[in-house]
């Protein structure tokens, strides 16, 4: 079912406000294009191998973007998405080619979605939704270059610190081997960096 267009999600209209300023008819034109969906803990937004037909905007909830070896069957980590963030895998979307990643829901999960179809045609009939689509991008695309610098040339230290300055409340959310797939470092490693850093603020 359509969401019937409301207030009824301020945070929808506060998220596409700061992201994209829209206007009130902006709003107005795109807001019943977005359905409630729940995700219970552990199921999918996106699967590997599929394609990603959705944007979300997560109201409640925590994700994982992760990569799963096929030789080693390890998982990798890449980002964390948690309420009051977009959710998509734009490179998926945008090609209509299958996405290597797996989007997981870390926490039972409710999140506002919007088909990718539904998007081009807003794109088309408003400045402001593209203007939405563009700056999604733009944030994804320094969120992703951020993420590989970070890899290259930052110490494990550095990264944990990073990690608690970008995502200051997750890590109570999530165990410490996630958090260490994340920083790409063994939990032995998190667990001194954490005590070292503990120390020095003692």
């Amino acid at each position: 079912l359509r969401m019937i267009f409301s207030d009824s999600y301020p945070l929808l209209r506060q998220q596409l406000n700061e992201l994209a300023d829209l206007s009130d008819a902006d709003y107005a034109l795109g807001a019943p294009y977005w359905t409630l969906r729940t995700i219970p803990r552990h199921d999918y937004f996106n699967f590997r191998n599929s394609v990603c037909r959705h944007v979300g905007l997560v109201l409640s909830g925590l994700f994982r973007v992760y990569y799963l070896d096929p030789v080693s069957a390890q998982e990798h980590n890449l980002f964390f998405i948690p309420d009051g963030q977009f959710l998509a895998s734009l490179k998926s979307m945008v090609t209509q080619t299958a996405c290597p990643y797996s989007i997981e829901a870390m926490e039972d999960a409710q999140l506002l979605v919007i088909e990718n179809d539904d998007l081009q045609r807003l794109y088309a009939q408003s400045h402001g939704w593209e203007r939405f689509g563009r700056r999604l991008a733009e944030q994804y695309l320094v969120l992703t270059q951020s993420r590989s610098e970070s890899l290259l040339t930052k110490t494990a230290e550095e990264r944990y610190v990073d990690f608690m300055t970008t995502y200051p409340d997750l890590h109570n959310r999530l165990s410490l081997g996630h958090i260490s797939s994340y920083l790409g470092i063994r939990g032995p490693s998190l667990s001194r960096i954490r005590a070292q850093l503990a120390q020095r603020h003692t």
